[in-house]
């Protein structure tokens, strides 16, 4: 027995949260450490970027996925790590004003429990998914629980950010306490009992166990799984360079307010949602364009984006377009994720049975070495072109150097992904491999 579309919309209730929880530390706590209290850009930089360092343990997750199942267990009890961890990189962030050591050392906690936390809960489910899921309907399902993650982010970010005006570490520690417990509550709630029911889909092999690196080993061997680590890699580095950057960007350059720099992501992560949505129907609908052509479009688009991120800084009427050069970002970065994950969820089942989990959990650690590569960087570069230019001019070297990057990503797609095959994401919405 496979997963309905019902369990499989209960399980992207879990992507939702762990979309929820991630951008509070990633984008509000980013920008109120580097604006409201004045900290250097390299510091969230260092912490986010020790979030994703933890993740190098996805694939080990996945591994145990794969071998000793129970990935409820390790959902359920991620999410938790998550939002603890989550609540005291918010109270770490507050001391630092009073009790800087101290506010440190409780972030650098904070930080890897959020790394550990999303690793177990986001790789176990990504495991059940790949397995548990038939595979005409594994790049539909990888699509649909992203979207809800996007809608997570954005909702998140939104509501977050009208009710955090006027600023207020108090009322800051009640929000991230109060979307932590709720996460927890609706994680528990919506994966109870799917793995149960659906365990005969991916029953655990007959054979002697096999130690994490000889798993790993047979998954690194596979050409094409080698190749797409490759690609995941490069165009998440492009992808998450901004992550840290543009809210304070917004309020250092355009006067922006906490919750207004707030609202600003969310709009950004709704335009993510479109550009997924418009993809799936124009593939599923429409039948128009190749996995390849997609990717392509959305990264060259993503570049020319960030372009006009960088000339509006030295304009006056840059204010006024801001939001639309944000949403057209997220627009982009929307059709080349979708476009990424068709490919990834379809992949997951080629090569050796029963390491699904491996493969999810490879590409996850390269994603998120990536993103935090990424995200350091930029933070790094955007403190040390401040030291030699004025605030726009820094920001819009880094967005130009990050559009530099997302043309690399289009022609290594071209040569990878469409070395593979030209298939379109329609053949992989109906299960075909591309």
């Amino acid at each position: 027995m496979t997963l309905s579309w019902l369990s499989i919309f209960r399980l992207g209730l879990v992507q939702l949260c762990l979309g929820a929880l991630v951008v509070l530390m990633t984008s509000t706590l980013n920008r109120v450490m580097v604006v409201e209290l004045a900290l250097p850009a390299v510091l969230p930089g260092l912490l986010v970027g020790l979030h994703y360092a933890i993740q190098i343990t996805r694939p080990n997750w996945g591994f145990r996925s794969d071998t000793r199942g129970n990935r409820t267990r390790f959902v359920i009890l991620g999410m938790a790590v998550l939002a603890l961890g989550a609540f005291l990189a918010t109270l770490g962030m507050v001391w630092t004003q009073t009790a800087y050591l101290a506010g440190l050392v409780l972030s650098v906690l904070a930080y890897t429990l959020i790394g550990l936390g999303v690793g177990a809960s986001g790789t176990s489910l990504l495991a059940l998914l790949a397995t548990a899921t038939d595979p005409r309907r594994r790049a539909a399902a990888a699509t649909i629980t992203w979207l809800m993650m996007i809608f997570g982010i954005a909702v998140t970010a939104t509501v977050v950010g009208k009710a955090l005006d006027p600023y207020s570490a108090e009322r800051l520690l009640e929000l991230v306490a109060l979307v932590g417990a709720l996460a927890v509550a609706l994680t528990t709630a919506a994966i109870w009992g799917i793995e149960r029911r659906h365990r005969s889909a991916s029953p655990v092999p007959a054979e002697a166990p096999v130690p994490f690196r000889a798993g790993l080993a047979e998954v690194w061997a596979e050409r094409r799984a080698r190749h797409f680590t490759l690609f995941i890699f490069l165009s998440m580095t492009a992808y998450f360079m901004q992550e840290l950057i543009l809210e304070p960007y917004a309020g250092l350059s355009f006067g922006l307010t906490p919750g207004q720099s707030t609202q600003l992501s969310g709009a950004q992560n709704g335009g993510v949602f479109v550009g997924m949505l418009l993809v799936g129907i124009a593939a599923t609908g429409l039948r128009i364009g190749s996995l390849r052509a997609w990717i392509m479009a959305g990264c060259l688009g993503s570049a020319l984006s960030l372009l006009t991120l960088a000339l509006i800084g030295q304009t006056s009427e840059g204010d006024a377009l801001l939001l639309p050069a944000t949403v057209a970002l997220g627009l982009f970065n929307g059709m080349f994720a979708v476009a990424a994950i068709g490919s990834m969820m379809a992949l997951a089942g080629e090569g050796r049975a029963a390491r699904e989990g491996t493969r999810m959990g490879l590409w996850g650690a390269s994603q998120a070495i990536a993103a935090g590569l990424g995200g350091l960087f930029g933070a790094a570069a955007v403190d040390v072109a401040r030291q030699l230019t004025d605030d726009a001019t820094a920001f819009g070297l880094v967005f130009t150097f990050e559009a530099g990057l997302f043309v690399i990503a289009a022609i290594i797609a071209q040569q990878i992904i469409g070395a593979a095959r030209r298939a379109t994401l329609t053949a992989d919405f109906q299960g075909d491999k591309p």
